[in-house]
């Protein structure tokens, strides 16, 4: 069983039913919106196909929703993409008319750049394709020399090396007006983009809930500055993303790797789903097979202990979107078959359990990962349990078993975890144990003497209460 998820992003190429089809059956575990682009009549569309194919697959997906944030864009070409040749002058001006950029300039969304740099700086264009140096500024006006250059179009990013631009919150009006729409839609997760702090999280969070809606947050760490603040980000999230192209920008190619590292460290210790997203298998956009060097990567990440990886443009708009998906997943369980299986020591015996559920969840993985046990049965309401479990490396499958079909899609994110359709709250106590071994046969074919652990609480259909496991055998 793969245990490390795939999420794969909507977009052109998906729109074809057959397309989408294929995503789903090669294991696409959750599916993005990118807001950066597209309206909400085509995201109403792309939702209602993604629900309708799931449920005929009979698969457990989940949804996220990606908002655009405050990035700093380029505005139009008149005559479309130019191309920038090496030592060419060229100015960023947010005074210019929006559709009247050409070779000598273009137009900008942000109103303070000229502010925010000085001589001697270097801007990047399209994740980092384009190189200029700021040469001088003359009121709003920027002006730069191409040090690379490159063909550029419409609405492409602008960085600063080092970071240090966009001193504004994370949630723009537009961002605001979409998490309203997302909550609307019930959506499982949605991701906020150019996070800065803790705050901009709670922020989100209380949006969202003012709207009627239960998603769960992903915190994107992209900006130099979530670097310094990411403990405070991970606390208030419910998941982190590292969003490897702007904060390569940012930090330097040179270090992204080791922050990826110790992001994913950092989340997982605190109790945090983890992503690795942007360019992980960009050269399947329009070739059938990876490369060697995204085969590395993908496989670095997962044995870093990654709960989910990501494609972006493989499959919105790549021509082999499905066989992208296969591809990663083939990559998945390639990578953690050689990782040790079952630690000989675990992270349980670190510190004190804050809470009781908590403490039998560890202590069932430690049970599990020192016993000839074929698979962990948590029966939860929010999906907690089998976080906690999920934090602790093993083969071993967790199976959370929920009544809650909202949880069933957010735990599809979870590391090692199968979503199971289960209400404890209709079963008769004395017969609690022989439904979960029903469902578990038909879930993850087991059979009759496995040992399996089941996780559960003396009230039952309430969250929070998770208080006993037990060991025991399939019966026949």
């Amino acid at each position: 069983m793969r245990r490390t998820k795939i999420i794969a992003t909507l977009g052109p190429a998906t729109d074809r039913p057959e397309v989408l089809r294929g995503v789903l059956e090669n294991g696409a575990d959750a599916l993005r919106l990118n807001f950066s682009h597209g309206d909400w009549d085509v995201r109403y569309r792309r939702i209602a196909e993604a629900r309708a194919a799931a449920e005929e697959l009979g698969r457990c997906v989940a949804l996220l929703g990606d908002l655009q944030g405050p990035k700093i864009r380029i505005a139009r070409f008149a005559d479309g993409p130019v191309r920038l040749e090496d030592g060419a002058e060229f100015f960023f001006d947010p005074a210019l008319d929006p559709d009247a950029g050409d070779v000598h300039g273009v137009g900008l969304n942000f109103t303070t750049l000229g502010e925010d740099v000085v001589p001697g700086d270097t801007l990047l264009l399209d994740d980092g394709n384009v190189e200029l140096r700021v040469e001088e500024t003359r009121g709003s006006r920027v002006h730069c020399s191409v040090v690379h250059g490159g063909v550029v179009s419409d609405h492409k990013g602008v960085n600063k090396r080092g970071g240090g631009l966009l001193a504004v919150p994370a949630l723009t009006e537009e961002d605001r007006r979409d998490l309203k729409l997302a909550a609307e839609a019930e959506l499982d997760w949605i991701a906020v983009s150019f996070v800065r702090d803790g705050a901009d999280i709670e922020t989100a969070r209380r949006l969202i809930r003012e709207a009627g809606g239960s998603a769960h947050i992903v915190a994107k760490i992209e900006r130099s500055e979530a670097l310094d603040n990411l403990d405070e980000i991970v606390d208030a999230a419910d998941a982190v993303m590292v969003a490897r192209g702007d904060l390569g920008i940012e930090t330097g190619y040179e270090g992204l790797i080791g922050q990826q590292k110790s992001i994913i460290r950092r989340a997982r210790h605190r109790h945090r789903v983890v992503i690795t997203a942007t360019q992980m298998m960009e050269s399947m956009i329009d070739r059938p097979m990876p490369t060697r060097a995204e085969v590395s990567d993908v496989s670095n990440a997962v044995m870093d202990g990654t709960d989910a990886v990501m494609l972006s443009a493989e499959s919105a708009v790549g021509e082999y979107a499905a066989e992208a998906v296969a591809a990663m997943a083939s990559i998945c369980e390639g990578a953690e078959a050689w990782m040790p299986g079952r630690m000989e020591t675990s992270p349980v015996t670190e510190g004190a359990f804050e809470r009781v559920d908590e403490g039998i969840a560890k202590a069932a993985m430690y049970a599990a990962n020192h016993m000839d046990v074929r698979a962990i049965a948590a029966l939860t309401e929010s999906g907690a349990t089998a976080l906690w479990m999920s934090r602790i490396r093993s083969d071993i499958p967790i199976f959370a078993l929920t009544r809650h079909s909202g949880t069933q899609r957010r735990v599809t994110l979870y590391r090692g975890v199968v979503p199971v359709a289960f209400d404890v709250t209709e079963t008769q106590p004395d017969k609690l144990f022989r439904a979960v071994f029903e469902r578990l046969r038909e879930a993850g074919g087991l059979e009759a003497r496995d040992l399996v652990i089941i996780t559960k609480g003396a009230i039952t259909g309430v969250s929070g209460h998770t208080d006993s496991m037990t060991v025991l055998p399939i019966e026949d």
